[in-house]
């Protein structure tokens, strides 16, 4: 069963690839959706996938790629239409 979450980063998130580094762990996991900067300086993603993949997904994310730190992950239910497919960085 498809479940879709939304992840919030906050922290050293921004200037340091953590859009690619999400969309590159995300391809490699099969997770469907998109990443973008917010104003704030957070990172907002949006993926959905088998739960176990969103699972190895998420412990990825929390320690981002080499130059970020991340201090907080805010997770809630997300939504993705039922074909949606790829991961893009918005």
């Amino acid at each position: 069963m498809r479940v879709a979450r939304r992840y919030v980063i906050s922290g050293r998130v921004q200037g340091v690839g953590f859009r690619y580094f999400t969309q590159s762990v995300a391809m490699r996991e099969g997770i469907a959706g998109w990443a973008r900067n917010l104003p704030d300086g957070r990172v907002e993603i949006v993926g959905g996938a088998e739960p176990e993949a969103l699972e190895r997904f998420e412990r990825q994310i929390k320690q981002g790629p080499r130059g970020a730190l991340v201090d907080r992950v805010e997770v809630s239910d997300a939504a993705l239409t039922p074909n949606e497919t790829g991961f893009f960085i918005r």
